[in-house]
């Protein structure tokens, strides 16, 4: 194990790296839940999914460990699955099992711009302002979601305004919003997971939580029987088929694009703003990233895994699995190797034996937990230099777009012509990377053709 991990040469032991990944699981754990509200409005069975996101976990949050030594674990995350959800099948037409080869495609893809350096030019491509109002506008759409999620905003005759209070959904949803706050404040390890669990005990008495419901009825064996039905239908005849018979290439580009734009960015974000100041990432590996070809640095071997495991989870059912920053969590109390990442791998395994009572928890109780993700998610907004007009601009309409049209390609679609028009303007048309001039273009066809049917 010494010599595998290279603990030693990390400064770290074997305790210290067990204590570290179990910190990452309580503080991610919440996906656990979360993730199959999110996605059984989408159609696909909860139960089934949230099997699927636990085997998804364990494959990236293992690849993470054994591959790239590195103490980062994966799950569906987070805005990638309401973008899923409420973009792409509600809104966007697709059927959950199309929208699932959907994201195998993105991870298919991901593989081989990762094997390659084309995702390396990608990254280079997007403006830093770009790459920050995406965050921040997934950070607003989530909360969003969260709000609506629990009716807290209804629209009467178009026009958005606060339910009445006398509903005991809304009022536990609200119970669990002060409850994971003040746990964030005193910061205690796994406050969204303790959230969930005390919102969901507090809604028995009040109604919200059915005792005699499914709980008390869903077996193993029927568990395994949801999972059964979603596992390996992104490959089939209803998935990856049917995706590309019933649709264009021009309607599934902006969908993909926005898939793997946004798991990169994410990505990216959370390795270099957790491994910089950790050192589990030198100035070395990033400059690698951009410049060095194939696996030549530790951030480049992160990079594969996390598209590895985005093309799995999508077999298994869930939508794209991603690096959570919330690894940041376990890298504080002192992880540094792979055996971090192997360790919450473990726990995520072990909580398969939780899930009969997932179909306990209401949306009352994941809907705060949305809440607090999306103000998290809104640090990137100070990021984002608003007094520049010129920054401003771009910025503004990826966030705005995001929310309002409930869709991160939209948002990505309007802040790249905001940012070419932007800097035509100011005479810097040449300063414009190609890849934001092609992926504009072929945004644009889309929105034109969508009008002409």
């Amino acid at each position: 194990m010494e010599k595998f991990f290279k603990l030693k040469e990390n400064n770290t032991t074997v305790g210290t790296e067990v204590l570290a990944g179990i910190t990452t699981f309580f503080t991610m754990a919440y996906i656990l839940f979360v993730n199959p509200q999110i996605l059984s409005e989408a159609g696909l069975p909860i139960n089934g999914v949230y099997i699927a996101t636990i085997l998804a976990a364990i494959t990236g949050t293992m690849v993470m460990g054994l591959f790239a030594n590195v103490p980062y674990a994966q799950a569906p995350g987070m805005g990638l699955n309401a973008f899923f959800t409420y973009t792409v099948v509600i809104i966007g037409g697709f059927t959950p099992y199309e929208a699932l080869a959907l994201v195998f495609v993105c991870g298919v893809i991901n593989i081989l711009i990762t094997v390659t350096r084309i995702r390396k030019h990608i990254i280079k491509a997007i403006p830093e302002t770009l790459q920050q109002a995406i965050g921040a506008g997934i950070g607003l759409f989530i909360a969003y979601i969260g709000l609506l999620n629990i009716n807290f905003v209804n629209f009467t005759a178009g026009v958005p305004a606060l339910s009445n209070f006398s509903d005991p959904s809304i009022l536990l949803a609200l119970i669990g919003l002060v409850l994971i706050l003040v746990l964030m404040l005193r910061k205690v390890k796994g406050a969204m997971l303790i959230g969930i669990v005390l919102t969901t005990l507090i809604g028995i008495p009040m109604g919200v939580v059915n005792l005699g419901g499914a709980a008390q009825t869903v077996s193993f064996g029927e568990i395994f029987t949801e999972f059964g039905s979603i596992f390996g239908k992104a490959l089939g005849n209803e998935g990856i088929v049917s995706l590309f018979t019933n649709h264009s290439l021009m309607t599934v580009f902006p969908i993909v694009f926005a898939f793997s734009l946004t798991d990169t960015f994410d990505t990216i974000g959370t390795f270099i703003g957790t491994g910089r100041r950790s050192g589990i990432f030198t100035a070395e590996d990033e400059r690698a990233l951009e410049e060095g070809k194939g696996f030549s640095s530790k951030m480049d071997k992160a990079m594969f895994a996390d598209a590895i495991a985005t093309s799995v989870g999508a077999i298994f059912g869930t939508s794209n699995t991603t690096t959570f920053v919330e690894s940041s969590a376990g890298i504080e109390a002192g992880g540094r190797t792979g055996l971090t990442s192997v360790v919450t791998a473990i726990c995520f395994g072990l909580s398969i034996f939780l899930a009969p009572v997932v179909s306990l928890i209401p949306a009352a109780a994941t809907a705060p937990a949305l809440i607090v993700v999306g103000i998290l998610m809104s640090a990137s907004f100070g990021d984002v230099q608003w007094s520049d007009f010129e920054t401003a601009v771009p910025a503004f309409f990826t966030v705005v777009m995001t929310v309002l049209t409930y869709s991160i390609s939209n948002g990505l679609a309007f802040g790249f012509m905001a940012y070419i028009i932007v800097e035509v303007a100011k005479g810097r048309a040449r300063n414009v990377h190609p890849i934001v001039y092609i992926s504009t273009a072929l945004f644009m066809m889309n929105f034109i053709l969508e009008a002409l049917k």
